[in-house]
């Protein structure tokens, strides 16, 4: 009786073991990687209300790799074009342009007063 119980939890296990194993979560792999090496580097460095630039130039279909530094207060940083939204628990993030054009750049963490006052612009040439 106890080998029968056994080999059926032995069973069990592998069983549970494969399944949960089977299933990968790729959005949780990509946002793992490491930027490409050639990515364009943008920090956005945020103090009360407003970014250290009012633009940001990049250029249109070559990464980019965007990072908030908030060295004043707690803000965030949206670019809605690119679903690009960065706050204090995702600082970096990696996109490619495929559009050129200016993008808004908006706080996307309320802030206080100045919130709504608090914008810069991304220029993809």
């Amino acid at each position: 009786m106890k080998k029968l119980l056994a080999l059926l939890m032995g069973v069990s296990l592998i069983l549970a073991m494969t399944a949960c194993g089977s299933k990968t979560d790729k959005s949780a792999d990509a946002a793992n990687e490491a930027p490409p090496a050639n990515a364009q580097q943008v920090t956005l460095k945020a103090t009360n209300f407003q970014y250290d630039q009012a633009e940001y130039h990049v250029k249109k279909g070559e990464p980019v790799t965007i990072t908030l530094d908030n060295e004043q207060g707690v803000h965030g940083a949206a670019i809605k074009d690119f679903n690009v939204n960065l706050d204090n628990s995702k600082k970096t993030m990696t996109f490619t342009p495929d559009k050129a054009g200016s993008f808004p750049i908006v706080c996307s963490v309320m802030c206080g007063s100045g919130h709504a006052n608090m914008k810069a612009t991304l220029v993809v040439e």
